[in-house]
């Protein structure tokens, strides 16, 4: 992540919500619905350092969780319906409230890891005397 070019200021927030490259703010992060990009097509900038990890699926997942299971319970003791109707109606619905917010958290974490210089955590010798 040395980066020796100038480039103007970009928000981190909004290229990770747009899925742009953190440097430029112009060049695509995804490839794919999820899948980072290997670099950016207008800058260069190497997406080797992009690394999510499981962070934006435990976000997600907790957030739309609450969410789905509030929904659910409130269903259930409003109208009494059948088991059968709450797997038709939250399957769905959880699965769509979950995939679409992914993506937005996984480029902001990506974009913030950038703007903040975020790296793997190493020990150096001066730490282990």
């Amino acid at each position: 992540m040395d980066d020796k070019a100038q480039w103007p200021p970009v928000d981190p927030i909004r290229a990770g919500l747009s899925g742009r490259c953190p440097r430029c703010g112009e060049g695509r992060l995804f490839a794919g619905f999820l899948t980072v990009a290997e670099r950016c097509g207008v800058c260069g900038l190497d997406y080797d350092f992009a690394d999510a990890g499981d962070g934006p699926a435990i976000f997600v997942m907790l957030i739309m969780g609450f969410v789905v299971v509030g929904l659910a319970l409130w269903f259930e003791l409003t109208f009494q319906p059948p088991l059968w109707v709450h797997i038709i109606i939250w399957l769905p619905v959880a699965s769509i409230l979950c995939l679409v917010p992914l993506r937005l958290a996984k480029g902001v974490l990506i974009t913030l890891q950038y703007a903040n210089q975020a790296a793997e955590g190493r020990v150096s010798k001066a730490d282990e005397s």
